[in-house]
């Protein structure tokens, strides 16, 4: 197992269907608001017999960040938050894990680029579960990820300490083994283009109908 293990790592895609972050910070001490990114793009290597070896690299679209109130919304892309429209996207590339203090715990340390900024950041990291998703019958693994950081470490310090700078992260992922989940997304999207064309022409052929 020693001489394999550098060879057993399982590439997987982060599935963006399952993957998400909330992001929770305090407003004058009265309340905790919460904002959510979905749109997770990204992939993992993962070898359960060392977790040391992982890594993992992920694409956020702050395009979809959001609090559920369109005037925070609006405010969070503005040029006085995350200015969307420069830093259209938040970067992790990990560069180190540690083993954590259970058998399902890890660290991992990577660069978090945002709003044009790059800095260090370190994820308290559970695994879920490694397996077989009896869904999708794809190989399957599942972590959560927590970690804090300063707003203000990335030029977004406005209105602190009203608003708290300290921010917390709780990450939820899935992702599924690369190559059978390509090919799983091909088949799907190979079916809906020919319900596509099959809805097309019985469309067409209706009009025809209508028209003798």
């Amino acid at each position: 197992m020693a001489a394999c293990t550098p060879l057993c790592a399982t590439t997987y895609m982060l599935e963006s269907q399952h993957s998400e972050g909330v992001v929770r910070w305090s407003h004058l001490g009265f309340s905790n608001p919460t904002a959510q990114f979905t749109l997770v793009e990204g992939s993992l290597d993962f070898d359960p017999a060392d977790p040391t070896r992982a890594s993992v690299t992920a694409t956020i679209k702050l395009t979809n960040f959001s609090s559920g109130v369109p005037d925070l919304d609006d405010n969070l892309h503005s040029v006085d938050f995350f200015d969307v429209a420069k830093y259209p996207t938040a970067t992790f590339k990990s560069i180190r894990v540690e083993r954590g203090n259970a058998p399902d715990r890890l660290k991992v340390t990577g660069n978090l680029t945002l709003h044009g900024i790059t800095k260090p950041v370190v994820l308290d990291v559970t695994i879920n579960k490694v397996g077989t998703n009896i869904r999708s019958n794809l190989p399957s693994v599942g972590f959560e990820a927590m970690t804090t950081l300063k707003r203000s470490d990335f030029g977004m310090g406005l209105f602190v300490p009203q608003v708290s700078d300290e921010v917390s992260i709780h990450i939820t992922c899935q992702a599924d083994e690369a190559k059978a989940y390509v090919k799983q997304l091909k088949e799907e999207a190979d079916a809906a283009a020919a319900d596509a064309k099959a809805a097309a022409k019985k469309a067409a052929d209706a009009q025809a109908a209508a028209q003798q």
